[in-house]
């Protein structure tokens, strides 16, 4: 073995933040794709700043969760109209109601907070979230329509409701408008004005949370071997 293949071999275990993606939504899977094409699929990753450090999306997540988990035990009555209302919450399409993972490699959008309002209603009522799901014909509150879906752990309303949209019945679950449980996760930008910080708690809610704690980081010898484009290593972002 070369020197110089000692070298290559130490820079590829070395990984470094070369930015905050932010918000992604719908350009979720074209994200993916630049940055697999521009570092290779085993040269990049999402890591996530928690009070200070790096760390993997489940210490994230779970971050995310207890910030539902705190602010729907002092607000009941949310609680108690999601129980009665509903049978069943979404983010912003239907079919997430299927979805019990955040983990979410897929092309559709991450959504993340109905997860987290799912798994806290069904703690708060006692009711265990893995069991087995009973359908039910559930009425969407913002459409009229009635779909056929499990009925989530805990709730025992007919109704569907969407969190994400200003005009949804369930808009104050909208993680733009539930604090984050501990100020200690929270940082400002001065220079960056996103959607996030102008809505509900701004910076101090759980998405601003979210996406400014998400970094991208990227193996060594794929960022170097991007010649003078390294200066501007999330271009198209």
């Amino acid at each position: 073995m070369t020197a110089e293949e000692t070298r290559a071999e130490r820079e590829a275990r070395i990984w470094i933040c070369v930015g905050v993606p932010g918000f992604a939504g719908t350009d979720k899977a074209r994200r993916a794709e630049l940055l697999d094409a521009r570092f290779g699929a085993d040269g990049w990753r999402y890591r996530f700043v928690v009070r200070g450090e790096l760390v993997d999306f489940d210490a994230a997540i779970a971050e995310y969760e207890q910030s539902y988990r705190v602010y729907l035990g002092r607000h009941r009555e949310i609680v108690e109209w999601l129980v009665e209302t509903c049978g069943n919450v979404y983010d912003e399409r239907v079919a997430n109601v299927y979805d019990d993972d955040y983990l979410q490699p897929g092309p559709v959008p991450n959504h993340y907070q109905d997860i987290s309002v799912r798994r806290v209603v069904a703690e708060l009522t006692g009711v265990e979230p893995h069991r087995q799901p009973v359908l039910a014909d559930l009425t969407d509150l913002r459409t009229g329509e009635v779909h056929r879906l499990p009925r989530a752990p805990g709730f025992r309303g007919d109704g569907l409701a969407q969190i994400r949209d200003a005009e949804s019945p369930a808009y104050f679950l909208n993680p733009a408008l539930v604090p984050v449980h501990d100020p200690a996760l929270v940082t400002t930008a001065p220079t960056r004005q996103e959607w996030y910080h102008a809505e509900g708690c701004g910076h101090l809610s759980v998405e601003a949370f979210w996406q400014q704690c998400k970094v991208i980081e990227v193996r060594f010898d794929r960022f170097t071997a991007l010649g003078p484009d390294r200066h501007r290593p999330l271009e198209g972002i």
